[in-house]
């Protein structure tokens, strides 16, 4: 069992940003790929960003590839999200979540129903 919990969600302008961190229970945090989700008003959950356990492959929407970096530590069993350019659309409810790669290419870890434990989401507000 995994518990997750995010935090450093908030209100920014346009243009700046936000890291978000995700720690997590547990003694077997680096067998967990991690992936970050988020979700806006009235939309559908999307994938954000993907790591691997050991942090050496990641994977990214191409809505956010260049503006968003993914990174664990795994020693502090904490993943994070570094949000930089933020826009008005990166505006949802951020998720975290852990699952098993299983040796699949990272693309597989786009795939909420590939990951097993989710965390209860931290609010993100980007302002125009």
């Amino acid at each position: 069992q995994v518990q997750l919990v995010e935090s450093g969600g908030g209100l920014v302008q346009a243009g700046g940003s936000l890291r978000l961190p995700c720690g997590a229970s547990g003694r077997t945090f680096s067998r967990y790929a991690m992936g970050w989700f988020r979700q806006a008003p009235g939309k559908e959950r999307e994938f954000v960003a993907a790591i691997s356990g050991s942090g050496g492959d990641t994977y990214y929407a191409d809505s956010v590839k260049g503006r968003f970096t993914i990174s664990r530590d795994n020693a502090k069993n904490t993943a994070y999200l570094q949000m930089n350019s933020l826009k008005p659309e990166d505006t949802a409810v951020y998720y975290c979540a852990a699952g098993f790669r299983a040796g699949q290419p990272m693309a597989v870890m786009s795939r909420p129903g590939n990951y097993a434990y989710w965390g209860q989401g931290t609010q993100v507000t980007v302002s125009s």
